[in-house]
């Protein structure tokens, strides 16, 4: 890659600030699930290994008041990261002032601090959010070089990433640079056949990454809510299928230009109501009864994309196929999740969100070359623009 990476930066005896992304979710003030803490942990180790004092700091959630402030803390990361680095990781309740500077002075080589959540400058005019140059200065203030691991919030501009880069020498961490390698690789420089998998509830969330993608892909596979758009600008039956109105023409281009790379389900599961225990009908795709709504593809679709994908050498996968989180409809979901893991020397990614959850969920992780940890940033990755996150990281 053409940015610079931690390991190009000398990080013996400095102060080096870290991005990470411990965004991570919580309930009553315990962590549900550390992926994005573990994922950060060679980046953190790297630079104890190498001497470096760590001064991490992430956002956590939106924080729009006091009450926000309570419940958002990084506290329990802070709690989670030292058991699972083995190490003291020395955690300071503020964003800036005296107690951070002095704590971060007092580090020694191959300590690790965090700070609190960036976001807790939100409540005072959105400082983080709005890059705030007096914050972005502030922050590069407290360190001597900047290492970017926070892929997750590389589509936003905000102060405690593309700030910070306006002040320091920038490196991209190991997980951002996975991130560029495997999502930038796979739009920019795929090995061929190269078959992407969009599912999800709507076009409108990815109307940019299937026009991208139908110029770079050899097929497109098409599940999910957002599929029954497409039958509909068919002139097809949807029932009461989800379906947006307003996106029909559009679908319609898309079909016109995409031609026979993009391929849409064959069959249906379902039911009279969104519910797991309705009773469940198979039918022929675009011929679904007035009463009833689409739930997930069918055994024949999942056959069909399963006959597509042999061979296929590049799969970007993002976005169910069908209602995932009821057991009954998320068979379409689990049989392409299967068929890309058992896929035989293909470079295979999965762009975040809910097909990331399902696949580490089932047990798939390990057999997927790449699990991005962003959702929005690698949709718009995947859409081919440019992120500012990514950006702002130093070239080589």
């Amino acid at each position: 890659m053409a940015k610079k990476v931690v390991t190009d930066l000398q990080v013996s005896g400095k102060k080096v600030l870290v991005r990470v992304d411990f965004n991570v979710p919580l309930k009553d003030g315990v962590i549900t699930d550390d992926n994005r803490i573990v994922q950060a942990l060679p980046t953190i180790k790297y630079l104890i290994e190498n001497n470096a004092k760590v001064i991490l700091f992430s956002h956590l959630g939106k924080v729009k008041s006091e009450d926000d402030k309570a419940k958002l803390s990084l506290r329990p990361v802070a709690e989670r990261l030292q058991e699972l680095l083995g190490q003291e990781v020395t955690f300071v309740p503020e964003t800036r002032g005296e107690a951070l500077e002095t704590a971060i002075n007092n580090l020694e080589d191959g300590q690790v601090l965090l700070f609190e959540n960036t976001r807790f400058e939100d409540i005072d005019g959105k400082k983080e959010s709005k890059n705030n140059p007096e914050l972005g200065a502030y922050w590069a203030g407290l360190g001597d070089v900047f290492v970017n691991d926070a892929f997750g919030t590389a589509h936003r501009s905000h102060a405690s990433n593309v700030g910070i880069a306006s002040h320091l020498d920038t490196a991209a961490g190991f997980l951002m640079e996975k991130e560029i390698k495997f999502i930038g690789g796979a739009v920019d420089e795929p090995k061929r056949p190269f078959v992407a998998i969009l599912g999800g509830a709507k076009v409108s969330d990815k109307i940019g990454v299937i026009e991208n993608l139908i110029d770079k892909a050899d097929k497109v596979l098409i599940g999910g809510g957002m599929a029954y758009t497409f039958f509909k600008a068919q002139g097809k039956e949807v029932g009461m299928s989800l379906l947006e109105e307003d996106r029909l023409e559009l679908a319609k281009s898309i079909l016109e230009k995409a031609g026979d790379k993009l391929v849409l389900p064959v069959d249906n599961k379902v039911a009279k109501e969104f519910s797991n225990d309705a009773e469940i009908t198979i039918v022929e795709a675009g011929k679904i009864p007035a009463d009833q709504e689409g739930l997930d593809v069918g055994p024949a679709t999942v056959e069909l994309f399963e006959n597509i994908l042999q061979g296929a050498k590049t799969v970007v996968w993002n976005g169910p196929m069908g209602v995932f989180e009821l057991p009954n409809f998320a068979k379409g979901t689990i049989g392409v999740c299967e068929a890309i893991a058992n896929l035989d020397d293909a470079t295979t990614i999965i762009g975040g969100g809910d097909s990331a959850a399902a696949a580490i969920s089932l047990g798939y992780a390990d057999k997927f070359t790449h699990i991005s940890t962003g959702g929005g940033a690698s949709l718009e990755y995947l859409e081919g623009k440019e992120l500012p996150g990514v950006a702002a990281i130093s070239d080589k």
